[in-house]
């Protein structure tokens, strides 16, 4: 019967260690050969005016990616990122003649606020993330039409607060630098400390962790002020880049997100995920829709800037149902 199963069980083995390589490097493997693409078809794709073009724009979506990953490491989502991100570049243009560290400091401490009453009632109240994000997507939105009075708030340039968004240093922009060392901070936040792997168990199992002594609410409402945090910074961040609070902005930045997460690897069920894999999950999304603008200058196709939500929720449709597929392959052969 030993010599009947084993080439069963050799291929299935064969189709899961296939599985875990592709979840684990498939995303990097993917963005190499994105580069190596748009190396040999653009002229310039890989100069350094385009390479910190991309990273000092996707930054705002990077950092939003960065708290969703947590989130999303805990079992829940957080739908407001982009509503809250919207209300700290409104807040943030209000305080923008005070100088950069007040309005950069009071935006992310409101939208930090607004993480928090999710975190609570998320927390405490047991009420879904999906429904309480969902809420103060509307609740955050509302915030940022009253507090702009429904147009944009134009920043004081006199007082350095566009420094963040269009300052540079060596030509590396300010914001591509903030972003590496977010990410980096985030890298050892998960992997070295107590709150990462606190986060991790929670995900896994919340009632087990619970039962384990961990403390799950003081976790989760850390995770979703955290998320709120980075929301608020990507707000700012977009106030002084365009010059100007946007209270409309951030319309599908949580889709934006939850796709890099995902793209990155880790389980929409939490319990599993990668700071870094989220990172260039980001840079991923973000090169794909620089080459559609390659293309698009170059005459071969011409695309709306509303095909990009199109394409981002055609991608999170295909990763999702990938990643579903590759994590049957794995279970389907432990259990055997």
């Amino acid at each position: 019967m030993s010599a009947v199963n084993s080439p069963r069980v050799t291929s299935d083995e064969r189709r899961a260690r296939f599985a875990a390589v592709v979840q684990r490097y498939g995303v990097l493997i993917a963005l190499a050969l994105l580069v190596l693409f748009g190396a040999l078809r653009y002229e310039g794709f890989l100069s350094p005016y385009n390479v910190f073009t991309v990273l000092g724009y996707n930054s705002m979506f990077g950092l939003v990616a960065l708290g969703m990953a947590f989130v999303i490491m805990t079992g829940g989502i957080d739908l407001s990122v982009g509503s809250v991100a919207a209300f700290a570049s409104v807040v943030g243009a209000l305080l923008s003649p005070y100088g950069l560290w007040p309005a950069l400091l009071g935006a992310v401490a409101a939208a930090a606020l607004l993480g928090l009453v999710n975190g609570l009632v998320i927390a405490y109240l047991k009420i879904l993330p999906f429904i309480t994000t969902l809420a103060m997507l509307l609740a955050a939105r509302g915030l940022a039409l009253m507090l702009a009075k429904d147009q944009s708030v134009s920043v004081d340039y006199d007082h350095g607060f566009t420094t963040l968004g269009q300052g540079n240093v060596g030509g590396v922009p300010f914001t591509a630098i903030l972003l590496g060392v977010a990410f980096a901070v985030g890298m050892v936040v998960l992997r070295y400390t107590r709150f990462g792997r606190h986060v991790l168990a929670i995900g896994g199992n919340e009632e087990a962790s619970r039962l384990m002594g961990l403390p799950v609410e003081r976790t989760l409402v850390t995770t979703y002020v955290l998320s709120g945090a980075l929301a608020g910074l990507a707000g700012v961040i977009l106030a002084s880049q365009f010059g100007a609070g946007q209270p409309t902005e951030g319309l599908g930045w949580e889709l934006t997100a939850i796709a890099a997460v995902v793209v990155g690897g880790t389980l929409l069920t939490g319990g599993s995920g990668s700071v870094g894999s989220t990172l260039v999950g980001v840079l991923l999304l973000g090169i794909i829709f620089n080459i559609l603008n390659f293309e698009n200058g170059r005459g071969t196709i011409s695309l709306s800037a509303y095909w990009q939500s199109v394409i981002r929720g055609a991608f999170l449709l295909v990763v999702v149902v990938l990643q579903n597929q590759l994590g049957r392959a794995r279970s389907a052969t432990r259990r055997d």
